[in-house]
């Protein structure tokens, strides 16, 4: 029995000796004592030994396990500290390397034009309104002259809440709030969210506008076609192409709409454009006195005008992007490129 004892040592102090991680160590352990490990099982045989010799035995088995378990235990602790001296060979930062430099952001393409067209409105003496994104039938339809029988005010084309309330489809309804609190002279833009039930390559369920207004006495046409030359110029440049032409808005008359030349075909004609060589950047016109009228404005002293730019549609322009969905999919190669300083 002690040389059987002796040999299960001097196997396992082998064994501890070669193994090369814990798993291995682990293994080892089992083999030998674990619930059916080879000194278990000397330890199990106890009952075939004669009386007389069991405490002997039980010491011998007590010393083999003893020997191995302090074997072992030195190997695991050899084990863990050339593990750790490999980890912090790996984690070791070298302080004297330069420091990686971070990726620097910039504002979204949307809030850059919106930045710039308040900054330009705000060098033309325009205050800022910020209305509500819920608006009252009354305030988005009603009070800009627009009829029950408007398509606008379907179904297909707004987003009601409730047969009172709904997702504003314009900020001019902002305009409203502000000549009913505030009496002429009024220079005004509001800027915000809007929502309508559009959408292809230049037109999204959800968008921003800047609606201006300005009433004033004698305010005219002539007043809008100056303000909105200078606006487009000092977004696209000197040199930019533009028209006006007729359109209708029940909210102004006469009413006019702006258009750009076509970035992407130079005016030729193509898909983004539908072959017109000009994409629509806002429309515009001299107020309806009945909106005057129904905010309690004197038509016979004052008059106005409005206008609504599509930030997108002006973003798209200036930085030739030919898909308006580019700019909700916040994609890093196109935000990345888009930086005015």
């Amino acid at each position: 029995m002690k040389d059987k004892l002796q040999k299960i040592r001097e196997n396992a102090i082998a064994e501890i000796e070669k193994s090369d991680g814990l798993d291995k160590l682990n293994e080892v352990r089992q083999a030998i004592l674990g619930k059916k490990g080879e000194l278990t099982a000397v330890l199990k045989g106890m009952k075939d030994v004669a009386p007389e010799d069991r405490p002997k035995v039980g010491q011998w088995v007590n010393e083999t396990r003893s020997a191995i378990e302090t074997i072992l235990e030195a190997k695991i602790e050899k084990l863990e500290a050339e593990a750790l001296k490999l980890k912090y060979e790996k984690e070791k930062i070298d302080v004297t390397m330069p420091a990686e430099r971070g990726v620097k952001g910039n504002l979204h393409p949307v809030t850059q034009v919106t930045n710039q067209l308040t900054d330009i409105f705000a060098s033309m003496g325009f205050e800022i309104y910020e209305g509500a994104e819920i608006e009252t039938d009354y305030y988005n339809f009603t009070a800009l002259n627009t009829p029950q029988d408007h398509p606008a005010r379907d179904m297909q084309d707004t987003f009601y809440l409730s047969p009172e309330f709904l997702l504003r489809t314009q900020t001019s309804a902002g305009q409203i709030h502000v000549m009913e609190a505030k009496k002429p002279p009024i220079k005004v833009v509001s800027p915000g969210k809007v929502f309508r039930s559009d959408d292809d390559a230049t037109h999204s369920p959800m968008f921003t506008q800047m609606e201006g207004l300005v009433v004033d006495k004698g305010i005219t046409l002539c007043d809008l076609k100056g303000m909105l030359e200078q606006l487009v110029k000092k977004i696209f440049g000197k040199e930019t192409s533009t028209r006006l032409r007729p359109s209708y808005f029940p909210f102004t008359e006469p009413s006019v709409e702006v258009d750009v030349s076509c970035f992407q075909c130079g005016g030729k004609g193509c898909s983004l454009c539908k072959g017109t060589g000009w994409i629509e950047v806002l429309g515009a016109g001299v107020v309806n006195n009945k909106v005057l009228e129904g905010c309690g404005i004197d038509t016979n002293e004052y008059s106005g005008f409005a206008f609504g730019v599509g930030v997108e549609r002006i973003a798209m322009l200036k930085y030739g992007i030919n898909n308006i969905k580019l700019l909700f999919e916040s994609d890093m190669r196109v935000l990345k490129q888009i930086d005015d300083k």
